[in-house]
């Protein structure tokens, strides 16, 4: 599975941007002058607000992709580079979501390719990172359940009060993204959202789990149109 935005030129990819950019402007401008004349100024600031949250995927990713900040190990998994020996990993936003879910599948169907691209990304970092066993991971998800993440190899902690603030600055970016990813509209809970963590070394210990059930949800997938046709 490929990231149909990154498989375009770098003048295909400025112009979906462009649009992008435009499109929220005028929406989000009207939206505002029609509040404003309304005198409803507090829900015009919410609406910038919201519009911000749910735009700034699309521009930060690229952006952070091309600076090298942002590194892709699948189209639905990403790190951030290693800072002090930790490296935060993070399954797909709103923008890969949008370009990489296929509209055809539906909520089942979808959630098992976010997981198992969650699971190939992991592999290949684990083959990047192999030699260097010291690295913790951490990473939040509502996608992942406890039971799954724990045979993985990692830990659920805490969420700390900074990441429930931004967690909850970003709600109406994650409604979409679980909207997309359940295919219908999926109110999410924030207090369920997990933060979890993992030595790499305890990944490298479940790694066989972690390959059978990559395999496993992978060949769901190649599958999924059979019974169709």
């Amino acid at each position: 599975m490929k990231h149909s935005f990154y498989t375009k030129s770098k003048k295909e990819q400025n112009q979906i941007l462009i649009k992008i950019g435009i499109g929220t402007f005028v929406i989000v401008l009207t939206l505002i002058l029609v509040l404003v004349f309304l005198e409803l100024y507090s829900l015009s600031f919410l609406i910038l607000v919201i519009s911000l949250s749910m735009v700034a995927p699309f521009f930060d990713v690229p952006f952070l992709k091309r600076s090298g900040k942002l590194i892709y190990y699948s189209p639905l998994f990403i790190t951030e580079k290693p800072k002090g020996g930790i490296l935060k990993i993070h399954g797909g936003t709103l923008f890969d979501y949008y370009f990489v879910i296929e509209k055809s599948m539906n909520g089942k169907q979808r959630t098992n390719f976010i997981i198992q691209q969650y699971l190939e990304g992991l592999l290949a970092l684990m083959e990047t990172y192999k030699v260097d066993s010291t690295i913790k991971l951490v990473g939040t998800s509502y996608i992942l359940n406890t039971r799954t993440a724990e045979k993985m190899g990692f830990k659920i902690v805490k969420t700390d009060l900074f990441q429930k603030f931004i967690l909850a600055y970003n709600y109406f970016n994650i409604l979409i993204s679980n909207s997309i990813a359940k295919d219908k509209l999926s109110f999410p809970n924030i207090n369920e959202t997990k933060t979890f963590e993992a030595e790499f070394s305890d990944l490298l210990a479940h790694k066989e789990y972690i390959e059978k059930l990559n395999h496993k949800l992978a060949y769901k997938m190649s599958n999924k149109g059979k019974s169709h046709a």
